[in-house]
C-alpha cells in the first residue's frame, strides 16, 4: 500500500485529475439513477412533469465536479503550503496539490458504501435518509431526526475517511520532503486540520 501510495504521487497529475472526476461522475450518476430516482418523492414530480429545476441542478452538479475539485485543491494546498513554510519544509505547491489530489481518492470510498447501502440494504429510503446518511461518521451515532439542522453538515463531516484524508496528507508531505513524520503531522494538523476545525465551528455560529 506505501509504495502504490507513493507511485500515485509520482503519476501525472492531469490524468489523475481526469481520473478522479469521472469516478466522482460515475458515482454520482449511479446514485441519481438508481437511488434518487425510485425516492417517491420525486417519482411524483417526475409525473407531474416538474422536475425541470432538479433535472437542471444535477446537470450542473456534473459540470461542477472539476470546477469544485480545482477549487478544493488550490485552497488546500495553499493551506498547507504555508504549513510548510512555517516549518521550514522545502516542498512547492504543484507538489502539495498533486498531495491533496492523490489524498482525495479516500472520500470515493463513502460514495461507494452509500451506493451499496442504500442499493442493497435500505428499500424505499426518503431524500433526507440519503442526504443524513454518511458512512462511519459521527453523525450515525445520533438520531438524526432529532438534531438541529445546524448539526448535520458538521456531525457528517467528522468521519472515518477524513481522517484517514489526513494520514495521507501527512504521509504525501513526509514522502516528498524525505524527513520526519513528526513533523509531517505538526504541519497537516496546524495547517489543514486546524483550519478544517475552525470552518465547522464557523458553520455552527452561522448557520440559522
Amino acid at each position: 500500500m506505501r509504495e502504490l501510495y507513493k507511485s500515485l504521487l509520482q503519476y501525472d497529475k492531469k490524468l489523475l485529475f481526469v481520473l478522479l472526476c469521472l469516478l466522482t461522475f460515475l458515482l454520482l450518476l449511479a446514485k441519481k439513477t438508481f437511488i434518487e430516482s425510485e425516492i417517491a418523492a420525486f417519482e411524483v414530480l417526475e409525473q407531474k412533469g416538474e422536475m425541470g429545476l432538479f433535472h437542471l441542478l444535477n446537470g450542473l452538479q456534473y459540470i461542477g465536479i472539476p470546477l469544485v475539485y480545482a477549487f478544493k485543491f488550490t485552497i488546500t494546498a495553499f493551506v498547507i503550503w504555508i504549513g510548510c513554510f512555517m516549518f521550514g519544509y522545502k516542498i512547492t505547491y504543484p507538489q502539495l496539490w498533486g498531495i491533496v489530489l492523490v489524498g482525495e481518492f479516500a472520500f470515493l470510498i463513502p460514495e461507494v458504501l452509500k451506493l451499496a447501502w442504500f442499493f442493497f440494504f435500505v428499500g424505499d429510503p426518503d431524500y433526507f435518509d440519503l442526504s443524513a446518511f454518511y458512512p462511519f461518521s459521527v453523525l450515525q451515532l445520533y438520531d438524526y431526526n432529532t438534531l438541529p439542522d445546524k448539526w448535520m453538515y458538521p456531525l457528517k463531516a467528522l468521519n472515518l475517511f477524513e481522517v484517514l484524508y489526513w494520514i495521507a496528507l501527512v504521509a504525501g508531505v513526509h514522502y516528498t520532503a524525505n524527513k520526519r513524520k513528526k513533523i509531517a503531522y505538526y504541519i497537516v494538523f496546524s495547517s489543514y486540520v486546524l483550519m478544517f476545525i475552525f470552518w465547522l465551528i464557523f458553520w455552527v455560529s452561522i448557520y440559522k
